[in-house]
């Protein structure tokens, strides 16, 4: 093998060397990201049930209050003016 070859043939495999190393420090990143992303993911979904579970009573009050609210008003819709007086 003459020296012109293998000179080319030592930088093309320093090359190849060094082309793998960046490839393996992108695939680290790739699988941190996949995994921070699923962290993100799992927290935002704990948290809107978290949220969920602390509320629930409040908007148990609220839908209550509405619902006692639409029943006034179909009962104010049927004429019943007087029993919506009597239950205020």
């Amino acid at each position: 093998m003459d020296p012109e070859s293998k000179k080319l043939l030592e930088d093309t495999f320093e090359l190849a060397k060094e082309n793998n190393k960046m490839l393996h420090k992108v695939r680290g990143v790739q699988k941190r990201q996949v995994l921070w992303s699923t962290i993100k993911f799992i927290l935002i979904i704990g948290v809107a049930f978290g949220v969920f579970y602390f509320l629930e009573p409040y908007l148990n009050k609220v839908m209550n209050t509405f619902n006692q609210i639409s029943g006034m008003k179909q009962n104010f819709d049927n004429g019943s003016l007087q029993d919506i007086l009597k239950k205020l």
